[in-house]
């Protein structure tokens, strides 16, 4: 694995215990400029996450915790007249940063989801007929939890569709809540984490990892997956070609950080699920027969054959 990034690991893996492929994943998204929604139960970690990602890159770090009262303008800023000058003056958002962690996103108002949109996918703010470009890099961490209902809105397919990744935590094992629960009782357990990579490092990190090589045949795969998703009788709506773009570029993430140039076929299908899983919408079949969205999207998986070479 590659040294800086084993180093990274190490750091989050101080406060976050036994969730070393969660912490892998997430670092993937950076590397492939890409964002995260962490869906899971309340207090299994997940802003801790996030946050000690923040904390262990040297870059500025935004929180924004939504509610159905936050505004657009909370998130993407607005204008405003300088008495002064009387011009027109844009007050920054909570958008306006390297690493925006975007809590409870199911609980902001449709409106203010919208205004996400345009920063997740072209990474800069239009604003009173102004386009502010936004710090490079850009990521957003958002966390929903998936079993409440009351007080939440339902995230549209066209910004699910925006993240590259939605991962879920779970349980520790017993072991790892003994873990939990001893480091609990140290003081320093809940202090925040001293950065070990600066944004710089993370801005090379992210080309070397553009770099990485990979061949026709696994490009193939990766084509041949979204069109199995799209035609499964399992699944009423497949990946989009957004999708697609998306698989190539957290694999090739996936395959630096494991120290490798190239890409394989494994490295695909180890962020096959937590790519496109999201982006689907099941069929009445496809729902009464699996649990979730991930493990449709295993089955449909069987069908494909992965690439020798």
């Amino acid at each position: 694995m590659n040294k800086d990034i084993e180093a990274l690991i190490e750091n989050i893996e101080k406060v976050i215990v036994g969730k070393r492929e969660s912490i892998v994943k997430v670092i993937c998204a950076m590397l492939a400029e890409g964002h995260v929604l962490v869906e899971d139960v309340p207090g299994v970690g997940k802003t801790r996450l996030v946050s000690a990602l923040a904390s262990s890159v040297d870059g500025e770090f935004n929180r924004i915790q939504l509610t159905p009262d936050i505004m657009p303008s909370d998130i993407v800023g607005f204008s405003m007249i300088n008495p002064s000058s009387r011009e027109l003056e844009y007050k920054q958002g909570a958008a306006m940063c390297n690493f925006l962690l975007a809590d409870e996103i199911n609980r902001a108002s449709p409106k203010a989801q919208s205004s996400l949109l345009e920063v997740m996918e072209e990474h800069q703010i239009s604003l009173d007929g102004q386009t502010m470009p936004l710090p490079s890099p850009f990521m957003v961490m958002a966390t929903q939890n998936p079993v409440e209902t009351y007080g939440t809105y339902h995230l549209p397919e066209a910004q699910m569709d925006r993240f590259m990744m939605k991962i879920s935590m779970g349980y520790p094992t017993a072991e790892e809540e003994l873990d939990i629960i001893t480091r609990s009782e140290d003081p320093t357990f809940t202090q925040k984490l001293n950065a070990v990579m600066t944004i710089e490092d993370v801005t090379g990190h992210i080309e070397a990892a553009k770099k990485v090589s990979c061949t026709q045949s696994v490009k193939m795969y990766i084509i041949a997956l979204l069109n199995a998703s799209r035609s499964s009788d399992l699944i009423k709506l497949g990946a989009s070609p957004r999708a697609g773009i998306a698989l190539l570029s957290a694999s090739k993430a996936y395959a630096y950080v494991n120290g490798r140039d190239y890409v394989v076929p494994d490295d695909v299908k180890a962020m096959m699920s937590c790519v496109l899983a999201h982006r689907l919408m099941l069929s009445p079949k496809g729902k009464s027969a699996y649990p979730c969205s991930e493990a449709v999207m295993e089955q449909v998986a069987l069908s494909v054959p992965a690439p020798v070479k």
